[in-house]
Formats: structure tokens, sequence, C-alpha cells
């Protein structure tokens, strides 16, 4: 130390072995900072290079995508194989295969969150709290959860249910809903979880639950593929306002362009009501049966002006 310095002993103690230590931490953490800034492979450029589009159907979804003899099919399927046919052309690969993957209400969302499905073609509802996991394309139904009991049940509405059972499907917004209402009224109600919407059905057709809470358009389909449809009924208001939209990933833009574009498309072409004529007035698999669900105005509004955007 030269005369008239001064000695900082803190200062002195990162000489040496601890600044190569320092240096090395930061050079390593400019490494992760420059790994993080590079975007993942996206859906389109896996595409492209030769990769498959996933496809994420439900079992039961009647009629918007259940299984029949081991084929997944329905509304929302068959919206989802001409976005598919779309992905083809953009990318310019005809032979882009197309793999099925079933999902469930519980796990749908983290498939498409985790990069396990490209598409989620089902009856999920765009609401803001999965917004923040997962993207959604302009919906193709506007519905609302509504009550499945016997046709010989005294249930109108869902105060008449107080005291009584009511099944739900497991992570479902209408599920949801009625846990809010039922605390907020005080109504008393016992609120099971179905792992699946067959098993709801089941369950009241067994006297298991006085009710069974879900989706209208679901509600009517899953009502025609039972032994007699006859023996259940559609009852009440809406308890939410649900608009149903095909899952993707979140942070895809290129891949959401493609999507909207097509589903845009299909909505101005008016191609779009010969699709939902097949699966809602017309006779459908397995039994043959019509659900006689002509477009609904507030469905019919919205396609005036085709946009992702809902307000809630």
């Amino acid at each position: 130390m030269r005369e008239g310095q001064t000695y900082h002993p803190r200062l002195d103690a990162f000489s040496g072995t601890n600044m190569t230590t320092l240096r090395t931490l930061a050079a390593g953490l400019a490494l992760l900072c420059s790994a993080a800034a590079v975007p993942a492979q996206t859906v389109l450029e896996r595409v492209a290079a030769g990769g498959k589009l996933v496809v994420a159907h439900r079992e039961s979804s009647v009629p918007f995508s259940y299984v029949v003899d081991g084929k997944p099919i329905g509304y929302a399927m068959d919206l989802c194989l001409r976005i598919a046919e779309a992905v083809r052309k953009k990318t310019g690969m005809k032979d882009m295969p197309v793999q099925f993957l079933m999902v469930t209400p519980a796990n749908r969302i983290a498939m498409v969150e985790e990069g396990k499905a490209d598409l989620e073609c089902g009856s999920t509802t765009n609401n803001a709290e999965r917004r923040q996991k997962v993207g959604f394309t302009i919906p193709h139904f506007i519905t609302g959860a509504r009550l499945l009991v016997k046709s010989s049940s005294p249930v109108d509405r869902i105060e008449d249910l107080m005291g009584r059972k009511l099944v739900s499907t497991k992570g479902t917004t209408p599920l949801k809903a009625v846990v809010q209402a039922n605390r907020e009224r005080l109504m008393g109600l016992t609120i099971e979880e179905a792992p699946d919407h067959a098993r709801g059905v089941e369950m009241v057709e067994k006297g298991e639950a006085d009710a069974f809470l879900m989706d209208d358009g679901l509600l009517y389909g899953l009502a025609a593929n039972r032994p007699d449809p006859k023996a259940f009924k559609v009852v009440g208001r809406f308890l939410t306002t649900e608009p149903l939209a095909i899952m993707l990933p979140r942070n895809d833009a290129a891949f959401k362009k493609v999507v909207d574009e097509e589903m845009r498309r299909l909505i101005t072409s008016r191609e779009i009501y010969d699709i939902y004529d097949k699966w809602f007035l017309r006779p459908i698999p397995p039994k043959g049966t019509a659900l006689n669900m002509p477009v609904s105005y507030l469905l019919r509004d919205f396609w005036k002006y085709p946009t992702d955007f809902v307000p809630f």
C-alpha cells in the first residue's frame, strides 16, 4: 500500500478468488437472461419442421366433443378439423399429422398451458381467470348453466333445491358459480363434484342427486344419449352466461392469428351455421336423436361482429 492510500478491508475482500467468483456468477446470469429471451418454438414452427398438431377432445361433452366407436366427433371437433386444415395451408405441410388427445374438465387447461395440446376442442368457457393461463379464439357457442332433473321432479328452479343435493362437474364454471350462490344465498345445498358430465347425469338417473347443474347445451345432448331421453327435463333460469370457445396456447400470437382468421371466415361465410345445424338440429350419433336447439339470439348477435373479446 502506497503512502497516503487508505486501506479498505471490505473492498479488499473482493479481490482475487472472490472477484473471479463474482465474474462467473455474472456470466451465468447473463447466459440465463439470454436463454430466457429466446422464445420457445411456436406451433407453426413445429408443424413446418414436420411436427404434428395435437388436438385435445372430451369423452362425453355431447354434442360439442365426444367419443363414438373410439373416434372423437362433435360440433367443436368439426371446427377444429377446419382449423387444422388452415394450419396445413399456412405452413405448406399438406401431410401434417393430427394427434387426438382425450382430456377431462379437470386437466384440460393444464394440458394446453403445459404445451401438451395445441387446441382444446370442447365446451370450455372463456373467462378472465382462465385467460391468465391459456388463450381463446372466437366463441362458437353462448350458453348458461341450468338444471337437469328427472321428468317427474317438482324442481323448476334452483331455489326449489334448498336443502337438497345437487351435482356439477369438477373443474367447471357452473360448479364454481353454484358454490358461490349457495354461500351467498344460504341455500343449504349439498353440492357433489362429478368427475365428468356422464357421471353427473347418472347420479340424477339413479336418484343419487336431485339435479345436475351444467351448460344447457350439454344437458340437452347428454339427456338425448341416455337410454330414455324423456326421463329428463332441463329447467330453471340461467345461473351463468358463458361464451364457449376453443382453447389454445396463451402467448403464441402467430398460431392464434391463424385460428382466429379461420373462425372468422367460418362465421362470416356462414359455413358455421351448417356445422351448427348438423349437431344441434339434425339427428346425431350414437342414437340418431336430434337436440332441436336453433342458434340462440345471443349467439346470432355475437356472430354479427365476431371477436375473441368477452367482457368477463
